[in-house]
């Protein structure tokens, strides 16, 4: 699954690369939240991990533009930061985040927080997937029944 991180800190940035990588993601890396609005407009993400204080673009607005992109498929967002209090939390999930984890992570919390975005993202894939399947049989149904018979 490809995941894309943002963070403008190289020794944050590299730790997770590592562990993403270990856990065996297909990781892009951005080093800041302009860098990943560009990388983000240019390639598919199934996740996007960010940290929420950066230059330029910070991780919410980010978000926000991830969620007003009108991708077809869904991006499961995870912030990252220091900031810990309950009005930061709320603010996070009101730009659109899915989930929240404190720095420092614990590897173990993160990688169980990416295991169930995953499960969301592959699930709204599956059902994206039979939704189309019934659109096409409901057509090929309409177009029969529209034939005359004879």
């Amino acid at each position: 699954m490809k995941v894309l991180i943002v963070d403008d800190d190289p020794v944050s940035r590299r730790l997770l690369q590592s562990y993403l990588q270990k856990w065996g993601y297909e990781v892009v890396v951005a080093l800041d939240g302009a860098d990943a609005w560009r990388r983000f407009e240019q390639e598919e993400f199934a996740i996007v991990v960010s940290d929420w204080m950066m230059p330029e673009v910070v991780g919410t607005e980010l978000i926000r533009r991830i969620r007003a992109s009108g991708r077809p498929n869904y991006v499961y967002t995870i912030l990252l930061t220091g900031r810990s209090q309950k009005e930061d939390l709320v603010e996070g999930m009101e730009a659109g985040a899915d989930d929240f984890v404190g720095k420092p992570f614990l590897a173990e919390e993160l990688q169980v927080r990416l295991r169930a975005g995953e499960r969301i993202v592959k699930l709204e894939r599956a059902m994206a997937d039979q939704n189309r399947e019934l659109r096409e049989a409901q057509d090929a149904l309409q177009k029969a029944a529209a034939r005359p018979s004879g």
